[in-house]
C-alpha cells in the first residue's frame, strides 16, 4: 500500500514582532490545504535552529513539501537568515525558500517591470543605457529596484536624505553587478531632488507611506528628459504630486507617463502569488527578488504582446 503524499507546510520566519498577516493570508488563499506555521520576532541567531528543525522530521520526501518564507521589515536581517538557510541545507534535505521582506522584493519587481513596460509601450525602448533615478533608494523597495534597474543596463541614481546611506547602497549594487552603474546622491531639499532627476528618463519614487518626495513643480522644472514616473506610496501625501494611485500609464505632464501605487500594488500581488506557486511546486530552490522580477517582467511583457495583437495601431510601438 503506497503512502499518502506529504502535506505542504509553509513556515513563516518573520523578523518583526508580529508576522505579517499579508503574506500569510496570501498563502492561505493560494493553498487552502497547506499547513501554515508562523514564527514571530525571529532573530538571526535563532534561524539556524528553526531551519534545521524544519529540515529533518519529515524525511527527504517531507523536505520537498516543506517551504520557508523569510519576511520582516529589515532587509539585511532577511538576507542574513537566507544565508544561514543556504549553509544549513544539503541533499536530500533542501527546502524551497521564499524571501520577500515586507513585500519589498515583489513590490520592487512589479514597479520596475511596470515602468519597463510603459517605456516600451510609449516607443522609448528598454532601459539599456538609460538613466533612472530611484528616490528614497535606500529603503527596502528602493534598494531592490535600484539593483534591478542596474541589471537592465541602466545608469541608476540612488537618492537619500543621507549621502552616507546612498553611498553604502550604491557600493553593494556595483559590487553585485560587477560594474559602476549606480551612484549615490543626497536629495532632501527640492533643488537637490531636482538635480538628482535632471538627466533621468525614468523616475521611481520608492519612499515610505505618506512621504511626499517629488513636487510637480520640480518635475516640470528639472525633469526635462523624464518620460516615465512610478510611485509606490498610496497613502497621502503621495510620493509624486499629480500622480494618482490608480494611474496606469497616464500622461501626468506632456510626454510624461505615470504609474500609480495601486496599479503597482495590484500587480505586486499577482507577482507574489506566482512566486508562491513556483516555490510550492519546486522541491527546492531560492525564490528571492531575481525570480520575482523574472515573473514580473514576463507578465508585463506578455500583456504588451497581447495589446500588440489586439490593437494593430500599437504594433509599431512594440519591439517584438
Amino acid at each position: 500500500m503506497s503512502k499518502p503524499p506529504k502535506k505542504t507546510v509553509i513556515i513563516f520566519l518573520d523578523t518583526d514582532k508580529h508576522a505579517s498577516p499579508f503574506d500569510i493570508l496570501t498563502a492561505v488563499d493560494l493553498f487552502p490545504d497547506a499547513q501554515i506555521l508562523p514564527y514571530n520576532n525571529v532573530a538571526v541567531e535563532d534561524a539556524k535552529r528553526i531551519i534545521q528543525d524544519a529540515m529533518f522530521p519529515r524525511g527527504p520526501d517531507g523536505a520537498k513539501q516543506t517551504k520557508l518564507f523569510i519576511g520582516g521589515q529589515d532587509v539585511e536581517k532577511a538576507e542574513e537568515i537566507l544565508e544561514i538557510a543556504k549553509k544549513c541545507m544539503f541533499p536530500p534535505f533542501e527546502l524551497a525558500v521564499i524571501v520577500d521582506p515586507r513585500g519589498a522584493y515583489t513590490t520592487a519587481s512589479a514597479a520596475v517591470a511596470k515602468t519597463l513596460a510603459t517605456s516600451i509601450e510609449r516607443g522609448l525602448g528598454d532601459f539599456k543605457d538609460k538613466t533612472v533615478t530611484v528616490l528614497a533608494g535606500t529603503g527596502p523597495v528602493g534598494q531592490i529596484a535600484s539593483r534591478l534597474y542596474a541589471s537592465e543596463g541602466s545608469k541608476v541614481v540612488v537618492t537619500s536624505r543621507d549621502l552616507g546611506r546612498s553611498t553604502a547602497v550604491v557600493k553593494k549594487i556595483n559590487e553585485e553587478i560587477g560594474t559602476e552603474r549606480a551612484c549615490g546622491v543626497k536629495a532632501a531639499a527640492p533643488n537637490e531632488v531636482g538635480e538628482s532627476i535632471k538627466d533621468s528618463e525614468v523616475i521611481l519614487s520608492a519612499g515610505a507611506a505618506g512621504v511626499h518626495l517629488l513636487p510637480l513643480s520640480v518635475l516640470k522644472d528639472y525633469g526635462k528628459r523624464c518620460k516615465v514616473v512610478g510611485d509606490i506610496n498610496a497613502i497621502p501625501p503621495l510620493g509624486v504630486e499629480g500622480l494618482k494611485p490608480t494611474d496606469e500609464g497616464a500622461e501626468i505632464l506632456p510626454g510624461v507617463w505615470g504609474i500609480g501605487a495601486l496599479s503597482i500594488g495590484t500587480f505586486k500581488n499577482k507577482v507574489e502569488a506566482q512566486l508562491f506557486r513556483r516555490a510550492v511546486e519546486a522541491p527546492k530552490g531560492i525564490f528571492d527578488y531575481k525570480p520575482a522580477y523574472e515573473i514580473a517582467k514576463s507578465m508585463a511583457l506578455a500583456k504588451l504582446q497581447k495589446s500588440k495583437q489586439d490593437n494593430p495601431s500599437a504594433r509599431n510601438l512594440l519591439p517584438f
